[in-house]
């Protein structure tokens, strides 16, 4: 799950790693947003490179050159997503505390946060799979 996880209610979201476990399938949380104030701070310049990147969306549409630069909603709406992206986001702890409370088949965890080359924002993400038999 790319940049979505963070969607789900916490009752939803162990229901949802709950059915990975339930069927041996192996899950991917992927999130590039964060929690942190230094991510949020991050999507404050978001306006900007909607700005800056409005021009070369193809196909061409006057409502969004008005949208963007004369009353700039577009940017204001992408800015306000992101935060709120931010604020719902799971922590390590909180990913951690879900995947524990899983019953069933024993499952490995991967939790961690990486720093991606080029990218302003840190990835976020939780990798789950079946245990072998006999480990």
């Amino acid at each position: 799950m790319f940049s979505s996880f963070h969607h789900f209610p916490p009752a939803e979201a162990r229901a949802i790693l709950q059915d990975a476990v339930n069927c041996r399938q192996g899950i991917g949380i992927f999130e590039m947003t964060g929690r942190d104030a230094a991510t949020i701070l991050r999507i404050f310049m978001a306006p900007f490179f909607v700005m800056r990147l409005t021009g070369s969306i193809r196909p061409f549409r006057w409502s969004r050159l008005l949208l963007t630069y004369l009353i700039p909603v577009i940017p204001l709406v992408v800015m306000m997503d992101g935060i709120v992206s931010c604020l719902r986001t799971y922590t390590i702890p909180e990913l951690t505390e879900l995947t524990g409370s899983l019953e069933g088949t024993p499952y490995d965890w991967e939790i961690r946060k990486v720093h991606t080359p080029g990218s302003p924002f840190p990835l976020l993400y939780a990798i789950g799979w079946p245990r072998s038999p006999g480990i």
